[in-house]
């Protein structure tokens, strides 16, 4: 029922350009292990078989950004909530490109402009892991929430920028997240 590949099939990126969200697990030898949901239309991207991206969105926290930073493990997972049951991982080393890198600048133009944004995610895929997903219920996407999208356009790039430093420098853990300090 499980099956292990190198690197993303052409069934694989098909399958996870339909997908209208995913999860992300991220850890270090110390602290807590980070689970986050992500999702957005047109917020992920598969760049070639043993690259996967995503844009990644201010928030509360940037856990994510922190262990990869500290560790660089991750690991991706899709899930189909439709009638063929799947569930991919993608098992890999992450690395965080911030505004004004050579890596962000050459990849940002995958993504749709958002006030709100705050780095790309990329992970090097080392192993993709398919299973079953038998026991994951049927869902329906009702729609993409707005929510975030509406409160950075409220605050504007400044005020957006300015939260990242107050609120995404620091993990819950006290450690550090690799957010630059930047202008516009």
């Amino acid at each position: 029922m499980s099956e292990f590949f190198n690197a993303l099939r052409d069934e694989d990126i098909s399958f996870i350009h339909e997908q209208p969200m995913f999860f992300t697990a991220t850890a270090c030898a110390d602290g807590r292990i980070n689970l986050s949901p992500k999702g957005g239309d047109g917020m992920h991207r598969v760049v070639n078989p043993n690259l996967f991206c995503y844009l990644d969105m201010t928030g509360s926290g940037n856990e994510t950004s922190a262990h990869i930073t500290n560790d660089g493990r991750i690991t991706i997972m899709f899930n189909s909530y439709t009638r063929n049951p799947l569930i991919l991982r993608l098992y890999g080393h992450g690395r965080v490109a911030q505004p004004g890198s050579p890596e962000y600048e050459e990849h940002i133009g995958l993504f749709p402009d958002k006030v709100g944004r705050r780095q790309i995610v990329f992970v090097d895929i080392d192993q993709t892991q398919t299973t079953c997903g038998f026991a994951v219920p049927h869902m329906e996407l009702k729609s993409h929430r707005d929510t975030l999208d509406r409160w950075a356009d409220q605050k504007g790039r400044e005020e957006v920028l300015e939260y990242q430093q107050d609120r995404n420098r620091l993990s819950i853990d006290g450690m550090d997240t690799g957010l630059t300090k930047r202008t516009l």
